[in-house]
């Protein structure tokens, strides 16, 4: 059907029905409809299904300072564009653009008419940030816990020697028969036991040494290769959202904003081919198909915020229209310029559109337009990778919140920076 605005949202909102969690994808993290979209259906999920927070593919400290903002702590900013303009990991056009400040402007003006315990909240769910997090964590035991603050210490001190380079300390655990894995399990015990005692922001604090731990799980993984280090980066998300679920409570529900690489249940690609598994897949294992509702966004052509290679320079780039035969062909082909697509459930009569395999469009932080003949598709069955799209025939970049090049030791994500 064509979507004219957001009251064309109500067809998914009876999809969703009474399901806890919601994940919305995206084909790229640099454009313009995906995130404007994606926003309108999340404020109606809050304001009329009662979601409780948005878990984003970002970092934790990063989305920790944007959620005292729009929850309206007193340590935090008034307003959401100050804590979002501080990102400064690349690629910070993902969470410091302008789409979702607008979002959380919104959020913080509802928010602040609100009880505290009523309020929704914005929440990093990735693997990233492990010296970050470490010094969060050092500095709240510090303040709350100085018995503990021992054990902080010496997991950072034995990080110091790779100078906050994690490719660094991933070969030197490689070729050397050492690792800060002990140390960092000493400290997540220790995180984990303040957490209990209920001292501070004890919530903030072992999420902060859950990174940590997944962080240091991550870059070991990253240098072997293959898949493990995508399912060790996506296991981490999902225990992250498990933990956000259960710290806000046994009636509380959740919208995730990420890739459709990590949205869409990989079982209805070629990852599982190449043994891997995603955050959609997760949540569909653990919480239920009927649960959890899973939407990809997808575009024909247009413009993006991208990098060539990772670290460089963020750059509006040309979508050329997508190859003949693939999914986002057959939209072009059929579809109106602007349309929802909900799905008819598993089991009953389907067209082939959700049953074929149909290479399907994906878009990372690192993009090259001129390989698009060979490459940037995931053979996907639409209908069981998905219970929902979102076709948008031509697209724009998103708007940037700044525009300099931003230094990076970070590696670039496994497999195409999505």
């Amino acid at each position: 059907m064509p979507l004219t605005d957001e009251r064309d949202f109500d067809a998914v909102l009876d999809r969703v029905g009474g399901a806890r969690i919601v994940m919305l994808g995206e084909a790229s993290h640099g454009t313009h409809q995906f995130y404007a979209w994606r926003a309108a259906l999340t404020r109606r999920l809050i304001a009329e299904r009662g979601f409780s927070f948005v878990g984003v593919e970002g970092d934790w400290p990063d989305c920790d300072r944007v959620d005292r903002s729009v929850r309206c702590r007193g340590d935090a900013p008034d307003d959401p564009y100050e804590a979002l303009e501080a990102f400064d990991r690349w690629p910070t056009w993902m969470w410091a653009n302008e789409e979702v400040v607008d979002f959380c402007c919104w959020l913080r003006n509802r928010n602040v008419t609100l009880e505290p315990a009523q309020r929704a909240g914005f929440h990093g769910l990735d693997v990233y940030s492990l010296w970050e997090s470490m010094r969060e964590v050092i500095l709240h035991l510090t303040e709350h816990d100085p018995g503990k603050v021992e054990m902080a210490v010496n997991a950072y001190r034995c990080f110091e020697p790779f100078g906050e380079d994690p490719q660094r300390y991933a070969m030197a655990t490689r070729f050397v028969p050492m690792s800060c894995e002990e140390e960092v399990v000493k400290l997540l015990r220790a995180a984990r036991e303040h957490a209990s005692a209920g001292r501070g922001d004890e919530f903030t604090v072992r999420q902060n040494a859950e990174v940590v731990a997944g962080a240091e799980r991550y870059y070991r993984a990253m240098v072997a290769g293959g898949a493990n280090s995508w399912n060790v980066r996506d296991q981490h998300m999902m225990d992250t959202l498990d933990r956000l679920l259960a710290h806000y409570g046994p009636d509380s529900k959740a919208v995730v904003w990420a890739h459709n690489t990590h949205v869409g249940d990989a079982r209805a690609t070629d990852m599982t081919r190449a043994g891997m598994f995603n955050i959609g897949q997760l949540a569909r294992e653990r919480y239920g198909r009927d649960n959890v509702v899973l939407v990809g966004f997808g575009t024909y052509r247009g413009t993006v915020l991208a990098g060539r290679e990772w670290g460089a320079p963020m750059r509006v780039m040309r979508v050329p229209m997508a190859r003949p035969g693939t999914l986002e062909d057959a939209l072009h082909e059929d579809a109106p310029p602007q349309a929802q697509l909900i799905f008819p459930p598993a089991g009953g009569p389907r067209p082939r559109l959700l049953t074929d395999w149909l290479d399907h469009r994906a878009i990372g932080v690192v993009y090259h337009p001129d390989r698009e003949h060979w490459g940037n598709y995931v053979p996907t069955k639409l209908g069981d990778r998905y219970d929902a799209f979102y076709w948008f025939d031509e697209t724009r970049a998103v708007h940037p919140l700044h525009v300099y090049r931003v230094e990076t030791v970070e590696p670039e994500t496994y497999p195409v920076g999505v």
